[in-house]
């Protein structure tokens, strides 16, 4: 990507999209185009539409979604695919109408069967059942792959779909109803430091395996893959299946390539906020999937690997948090 080139960042705002600024600017990009919600609704066909046309970006990184835990998921299913498709349909089309170069479109390692073979390869996806908690925002995202799959085979782009294992850092959502599991571990952690109390009480049994990746490592690799030459790119937007007979999707999944038991997660959170009492498990709440670790093969051989150990961006993550009482604790 050249560094005056016109890069649209959509979410800009959210953990994934704001990491991806952040990123951009450090290494010298100066024409960023971004815009709230407020300014742009992407789920409006014509608004999206609208601003592709008057801006041209050459190259789109589309971080922008509905998301959310386990509760909001159970909660508002039709909001998560409603919304996700609409934005990706919007974004995609738009980008593909206007010419731009290159798409990146993040989303989630929810994509895989619940009970795909561990770890995780590009190649699992659409081999058996997903996860009920998030299967209909898990949809959306397979149908965003599969978006970018076809505009490729159609109209020749290149758009690619990266998959990042569960996210946390600076700017995630700490809603006590709607948060992922780190946000609302630090949370609750920390009010009970705060409050004096002597347990916190986590959801499950703590023994699910997961994987974590912190944000300011996921926009590094995102990044990474957008600037790839030409050669090494086209390697990763798969093959038309129905010429050669391999299923090769765009797809990159990025990982650690290692994963923690949430028990061990909750230990973990528990030492870097500096909380004294005790964990018990809540074992008549959902685990959800047993165990989700990404393959991490393909990242690896473009060169990438995540560098921040969990300790440490957790330590990053929770002096970064607008957990009131943070700051004045001088982290």
């Amino acid at each position: 990507m050249d560094k005056n080139a016109k890069i649209y960042v959509a979410g800009h705002r959210g953990l994934v999209g704001s990491a991806i600024v952040r990123n951009l600017q450090a290494a010298g990009y100066t024409h960023l185009l971004l815009r709230t919600h407020a300014e742009l609704d992407l789920t409006n066909q014509a608004a999206t539409a609208a601003f592709f046309e008057a801006e041209k970006p050459a190259y789109v990184f589309l971080a922008a979604a509905k998301v959310g835990g386990i509760l909001a998921n159970n909660n508002f299913p039709a909001d998560f695919i409603r919304d996700n498709l609409l934005i990706q349909s919007n974004v995609i089309h738009a980008a593909y109408v206007n010419k731009v170069a290159r798409l990146l479109f993040l989303g989630s390692s929810c994509i895989y069967p619940k009970m795909a073979p561990q770890p995780m390869k590009e190649e699992h996806l659409l081999t058996g059942p997903l996860e009920p908690t998030n299967r209909p925002y898990a949809l959306a995202k397979i149908a965003g792959v599969e978006m970018c799959w076809s505009y490729n085979r159609q109209y020749g782009t290149k758009y690619l779909a990266a998959m990042p294992t569960n996210l946390y850092g600076p700017g995630d959502n700490y809603h006590p109803d709607n948060s992922h599991v780190i946000p609302a571990l630090l949370r609750k952690f920390h009010e009970a430091k705060l409050g004096g109390a002597k347990e916190v009480v986590v959801w499950g049994t703590g023994t699910p395996k997961r994987e974590f990746l912190y944000s300011e490592d996921m926009a590094d690799a995102c990044v990474h893959v957008m600037t790839l030459p030409d050669d090494k790119y086209q390697d990763l937007l798969g093959s038309d299946e129905s010429k050669t007979g391999k299923f090769q999707p765009p797809l990159i999944n990025l990982g650690v390539g290692h994963d923690v038991t949430i028990r061990d997660l909750a230990l973990t959170v528990q030492a870097v906020v500096g909380f004294e009492g005790g964990i018990v498990f809540d074992r008549t709440k959902p685990d959800g999937t047993p165990r989700k670790l990404m393959d991490v093969s393909v990242l690896k051989s473009i060169g990438w690997h995540a560098k921040t150990p969990l300790h440490t961006g957790l330590a990053q993550a929770y002096a970064s948090s607008p957990l009131p009482g943070v700051s004045a604790q001088g982290l």
